[in-house]
């Protein structure tokens, strides 16, 4: 049954908009050099997305690669027009304790000139390929303050093999003490004291739904909001196998994607959700109140 709520926390909705071949599973299998000769999936993925949230009445933000906003202008364009937030997703999936902090801002402009030119949006808002903000990148807030973004969606605070900062907070931050940048942490749940990820993508779409909608509304019980996103390759069980991928990310990758769209048409139905810029708006007006309390 759905949240009942007499006023329902309003949940940030998120897609990380890349194609199949870029995920991080990938990333020692599939060179960035052959991506272009692979098949394209994410148009035909991502308008199933859009009839889904229209169908459901709900606006999202899409954290869109700049190399697929390069590449399909068109549907950049159909994103926005949808009357979504297209946000930044770095250029072409470069985690970012792999680059410097000069690559990084590169990485950001050409990404965000590409997205914005797709778009006719102002891009303010940023996540990190694999939540991979963390303790190894401290100066990676300061370059996306630098480059003028209002927010950033960048850090998962739990521990991970492949990402994680588990020292984080869970709610919204502001990373440094002199600029208005909020970070908002991917979600996590509490069970027994530790921290469970509960924001979406293969957590999701590999455990129970009973699971994530505990999670979500033990957040929202609290009185905040969920961050949650899932990837438009995630709905798409047809697409291509890479038998030479290790067998552990072939069971990531691969694991329960005829599921995923029937549970996403079931959570954007259970509760309320809005793009993440507002999200972040909000969350920056609760971080100034409390800090007038405190002073």
């Amino acid at each position: 049954m759905p949240v009942v709520s007499a006023q329902p926390v309003l949940n940030g909705l998120s897609v990380d908009v890349e194609e199949w071949f870029q995920v991080g599973a990938f990333e020692r299998v599939i060179d960035r050099a052959d991506w272009d000769g692979l098949e394209s999936r994410v148009e035909r993925n991502v308008e199933a997305i859009l009839a889904l949230f229209d169908g459901a009445g709900v606006k999202a933000t899409f954290f869109t690669l700049g190399w697929v906003a390069q590449r399909h202008p068109r549907l950049i364009a159909r994103i926005a027009q949808a009357g979504h937030e297209i946000a930044s997703h770095g250029w072409d999936h470069a985690r970012v304790f792999t680059l410097d902090a000069a690559r990084f801002a590169a990485d950001l402009a050409r990404a965000r000139d590409a997205l914005e030119q797709a778009s006719g949006q102002r891009v303010t808002g940023y996540r990190a390929p694999s939540f991979s903000i963390d303790a190894r990148t401290p100066w990676a807030h300061r370059v996306l303050a630098q480059a003028g973004y209002a927010y950033s969606s960048s850090v998962a605070p739990v521990v991970h093999d492949h990402y994680g900062w588990p020292e984080a907070p869970r709610f919204a931050f502001r990373p440094l003490a002199d600029a208005p940048l909020v970070e908002i942490p991917v979600t996590t749940a509490l069970l027994a004291g530790r921290r469970l990820a509960a924001g979406g993508g293969g957590f999701f779409r590999l455990l129970p739904y009973a699971f994530s909608r505990w999670a979500i509304a033990q957040v929202n019980a609290q009185g905040r909001p969920a961050a949650f996103y899932f990837h438009p390759w995630e709905i798409d069980p047809d697409q291509p196998r890479r038998s030479d991928a290790p067998l552990r990310s072939r069971l990531r990758h691969y694991s329960r994607l005829a599921a995923m769209a029937p549970k996403l048409a079931r959570v954007v139905r259970d509760f309320a959700w809005e793009p993440m810029a507002a999200v972040a708006a909000r969350e920056a007006a609760r971080l100034d109140a409390q800090a007038q309390v405190a002073a």
